[in-house]
């Protein structure tokens, strides 16, 4: 068996990589630069390859391009701390076999190798793997795992023409999502042509769609032609498909079907080559299941389904998505961009932003627009955001790490719940001590609470809080509190 080639200038990660594949009895060999790479190739070749893609000497993705051109059997996995999704595009339609952020879990790491490797071993025996170009960008944000299996999913898709439905809440960025599996896709140089079918009156929908001929209805002066021929040789993102009416989804899904429509009023078939890309934020089995939809039109949307994560399962993006909405905002402006300061960002970090990213959005835009000074602080932050952070419902126990922001039900702040999410983001995080700071953090408001309540006197809040005169003198003196 031929050895597995890391690539990476991080001496801690081909040290891991390298003690994890010996416990396997992987053979495996170690680069700290993509040019010695190239030197070895030239001699030898390995029977996978791992590389990182920024690198003080070298590119990851050259020298996957340059290893697709030279050995174009030979699995590539390609490993980044910077995941984006250009870096997640570019690696799929370099040709690489799987795309891998780090941190990563070792065992997943492992079990990613082994399938490289059964891959290595059916292309030495005739599978082709597939090679491409890098294509423009498209500017979607996103560092957290679920936005990485978007990525992944973009990805893959970049030859494809197949329909996608996707599905996500309403401000998750579902149409950005079709605009990128179009930008990266065959289809690239045709048209991009978007519809919401909830934004355009129901009598008006057919002919936005199919379009008509001049004179089949009152007002039809013209000869128009609708969206499907708009999108001849492109695709067609139908935004909210589940709010398109019954009878419509019955030409919409003859057309999907043969191929073909009449415009309003018009007796010749029309035939366009579109792809299809549906959103939706509704849960299209439950309106089949009351007879709202169509069950064969969702099983012919429902090809490739790519959930959109909402904002609260990627809280770990929203520091960057803010910083990049407060400078595009500014630009759209013609203004200086503001900055956030470091508070405002770990208080909208711990927002649960019901409108998702949109949200958000306005809200840099409200900053941008109504913060007097070039530092956004705390005390600009609009009022009515932690309102309407508490009208949501409380999360369940399985979303606790995702959610972050305070919750009300019957007048009761569920501050266990945000307790929660606290002590998760800051062990994500890599915080030292979590136990220790948020133990002291809960005796301090609790102290500081009872010492307002009784107006500073030291005696009565102990005995409200059911511990002793020299207890709460020594936790006063250990945690800094002036009564």
């Amino acid at each position: 068996m031929k050895p597995i080639w890391i690539v990476d200038d991080d001496q801690s990660i081909r040290w891991v990589l390298e003690k994890a594949l010996t416990r396997e009895n992987i053979p495996h060999k170690s680069f700290s630069n993509p040019n010695d790479v190239l030197n070895a190739l030239e001699k030898e070749s390995p029977q996978v390859l791992i590389s990182d893609i920024r690198m003080p000497r070298g590119n990851g993705l050259e020298l996957l391009q340059h290893v697709k051109s030279t050995h174009p059997q030979l699995p590539v996995i390609i490993m980044t701390a910077y995941s984006d999704l250009d870096s997640a595009v570019s690696s799929f339609q370099g040709g690489a076999f799987e795309y891998l952020t780090k941190p990563f879990d070792l065992d997943k790491a492992i079990e990613l190798i082994h399938r490289a490797i059964e891959q290595s071993d059916r292309n030495q025996s005739g599978t082709k793997d597939l090679s491409a170009w890098v294509q423009d960008a498209t500017e979607i944000i996103g560092q957290a795992p679920a936005m990485q299996e978007v990525f992944r999913a973009i990805g893959r898709l970049a030859q494809s023409h197949a329909t996608v439905l996707i599905t996500g809440e309403s401000g998750t960025g579902k149409e950005l999502v079709g605009l990128a599996l179009h930008k990266h896709s065959p289809r690239a140089r045709g048209p991009f042509v978007s519809l919401s079918t909830a934004a355009v009156p129901k009598d008006l929908l057919e002919s936005e769609l199919f379009g008509h001929e001049r004179g089949a209805f009152p007002g039809a002066q013209t000869l128009r032609r609708g969206r499907f021929e708009q999108a001849d040789g492109g695709t067609l993102f139908l935004d909210e498909i589940g709010d398109l009416p019954f009878d419509l989804q019955t030409r919409l899904l003859r057309a999907l079907t043969d191929g073909h429509f009449y415009r309003i009023g018009g007796q010749d078939p029309i035939k366009v080559n579109v792809r299809i890309i549906a959103s939706t934020h509704q849960n299209l089995e439950s309106r089949v299941a009351s007879g709202l939809f169509r069950e064969d039109l969702l099983h012919r949307l429902n090809l490739i389904r790519l959930r959109m994560p909402p904002l609260r399962e990627r809280a770990e993006d929203i520091p960057l998505l803010a910083r990049h909405f407060m400078l595009s905002c500014a630009k759209s402006l013609g203004v200086e961009p503001k900055r956030l300061s470091d508070e405002v960002l770990k208080d909208i970090g711990l927002m649960a932003f019901p409108g998702n990213v949109r949200q958000l959005e306005n809200l840099c835009h409200w900053l941008t627009v109504m913060t007097p000074s070039n530092l956004v602080g705390v005390s600009d932050l609009p009022g009515d955001i932690l309102a309407d952070v508490n009208d949501q419902p409380i999360a369940s126990q399985g979303d606790a790490i995702r959610t972050s922001a305070p919750v009300v039900r019957g007048g009761a702040v569920d501050w266990e719940g945000g307790l929660s999410r606290l002590a998760a983001k800051m062990l994500q995080d890599g915080d030292k001590n979590v136990y220790d700071v948020l133990c002291s953090k809960f005796e301090k408001a609790v102290l500081q609470a009872a010492l307002e309540v009784t107006r500073g006197r030291r005696v009565e809040a102990a005995q409200r809080l059911g511990i002793g005169r020299n207890t709460i003198t020594r936790k006063l003196q250990e945690l800094g509190i002036d009564d």
